[in-house]
């Protein structure tokens, strides 16, 4: 099996360890364990218990506490629907594993995490890419996803990463169900990578969940970006009882089970997810209006606002330079750190990643770095 190079993941580990202001991380600032065990008031009898954990590979499909909670997150789940994964990586993975085949196609969002669109190429698939467009808000165009359906051969998969890594659109209800009604027309399976599900920017607007709409809906989460989790490695799928079986037998040959302390972890972080959430949107809310405040002052840079999520794109077209020497020079010579465009496609060159939801002394930080940059490459003209 040949597969493409992630081009995300592998600017990403060239580079990231040496940046000194990473505002290219796409996770809610990250928690300590101590944080974590706060929330639940008695860290040293959260302790006690965490070192009467025995380290066998406990219950194979994640804890039934662990799943119980997640299926909290969802609004018709329970404990039968979820699968534990290793990361929200894993869920994706596992589920196009255990249900695409080479004579199938599938149609996925782009740009998106590039997972969604290159795993199921590598198995043979047709892929058809639906793109998104700026002068759209980075919505899609329902009528060209018809078409694209239209032709496609053994229509399996529509894959969605709603909210979008990395524009931060955000698609809402009635255009979800369109989609839904496209693919059921077809008998296809919907896959929704929704980590960012939870972080929308307007206050009290919740993203209904792809398996609360659709019977053949499946959703990836994980406590990496909402949760400010991502050193647990803790990921799930929630979908049908009949698709999360088929990932189960699948799952045999990746994975036996998740850590049994990231499991106690991730439990007290669902049990205390009220806190975490409203701690993680008001980093989000502070530094998108610090980047708001930013761009508004950059009159060579635009973008489309992000209505959800940790990221944004951000165009630096007017440059004459491309986005992956952009962004080797912002890191070499301010340390700032950045995700070009052309990461994620030839077609979003020009454009780069940033995340906006770290330490805001970060995000304020580097924001200055690439002022200070943009003036250099104004005077090199």
């Amino acid at each position: 099996m040949r597969i493409e190079q992630f081009g995300v993941e592998e600017w990403m580990n060239a580079y990231e360890m040496t940046a000194k202001y990473n505002i290219a991380e796409t996770c809610v600032e990250s928690l300590t364990v101590e944080e974590l065990l706060s929330l639940s008031g008695n860290i040293e009898g959260s302790l006690d218990e965490i070192c009467s954990i025995k380290l066998t590979y406990g219950e194979i499909p994640g804890s039934a506490e662990l799943r119980r909670y997640i299926a909290s997150l969802y609004g018709r789940m329970n404990e039968e629907h979820i699968l534990v994964t290793q990361g929200g990586i894993g869920a994706n993975f596992l589920a196009q594993f255990s249900l695409i085949e080479p004579q199938d196609s599938v149609i996925s969002v782009y740009p998106t995490y590039q997972q969604l669109y290159s795993v199921p190429k590598a198995f043979g698939a047709q892929v058809y890419l639906w793109q998104l467009r700026p002068e759209n808000g980075f919505l899609p165009d329902v009528e060209e996803l018809k078409a694209i359906a239209k032709s496609a051969k053994n229509l399996k998969m529509i894959c969605l990463n709603n909210p979008n890594n990395p524009t931060g659109a955000l698609m809402d209800e009635k255009f979800i169900k369109e989609v839904i009604e496209i693919a059921d027309s077809f008998g296809a399976y919907v896959l929704c990578d929704e980590v960012y599900r939870g972080l929308e920017h307007e206050t009290g607007n919740i993203t209904p969940s792809i398996v609360d709409l659709y019977e053949r809906g499946i959703s990836t989460g994980s406590m990496s970006k909402v949760f400010s989790l991502a050193g647990l490695r803790l990921g799930w799928i929630a979908g049908p009882i009949e698709v999360i079986r088929e990932c189960f037998l699948h799952r045999d040959y990746t994975t036996i089970s998740c850590g049994r302390i990231d499991d106690y972890l991730g439990v007290v972080a669902l049990k205390n997810r009220d806190r975490i959430l409203e701690r993680n949107r008001k980093i989000i809310q502070e530094n998108l209006a610090i980047l708001t405040s930013w761009i508004e002052k950059e009159d060579h840079v635009s973008w489309v606002p992000p209505k959800a999520g940790t990221t944004a794109f951000l165009n630096f077209g007017e440059y004459d330079i491309s986005s992956r020497d952009f962004c080797r020079r912002l890191l070499n010579e301010t340390g700032a750190f950045l995700v070009p465009g052309s990461a994620f496609g030839p077609e979003f060159e020009g454009w780069a990643r940033i995340g906006f939801a770290c330490d805001s002394e970060v995000l304020r930080k580097g924001l200055d770095c690439i002022s200070a940059f943009l003036r250099k490459l104004e005077g090199e003209y």
